[in-house]
């Protein structure tokens, strides 16, 4: 059973890999990209789409082997990598 922080790491990795291909123009990515980016079972990028997708932060097509065909972050899903990308900024006077 993968743990907690397990999870929360994959989830993270699916949307900044998504996230540096909405900085490339790419409006989406292949679930099989995905999977070979992140080296995740097919089961952990399942769960972690699933999850993301839930919150409203991606948007997954699936295939009939319910796995991701293909995967775009959301309105929501940019503007809340936004957000994380600040909040990790150093302030001024650091």
């Amino acid at each position: 059973m993968t743990t907690l922080r397990k999870r929360k790491t994959y989830r993270k990795a699916v949307l900044q890999s998504l996230y540096g291909a909405v900085e490339r123009n790419l409006t989406e990515v292949s679930g099989a990209a995905l999977h070979d980016e992140l080296r995740l079972t097919d089961e952990d990028l399942s769960a972690a789409c699933v999850y993301l997708a839930g919150e409203g932060l991606i948007t997954v097509d699936w295939t009939s082997h319910k796995t991701p065909a293909t995967v775009s972050l959301t309105h929501e899903g940019i503007r809340f990598m936004e957000e994380e990308e600040e909040s990790d900024a150093p302030t001024q006077g650091d």
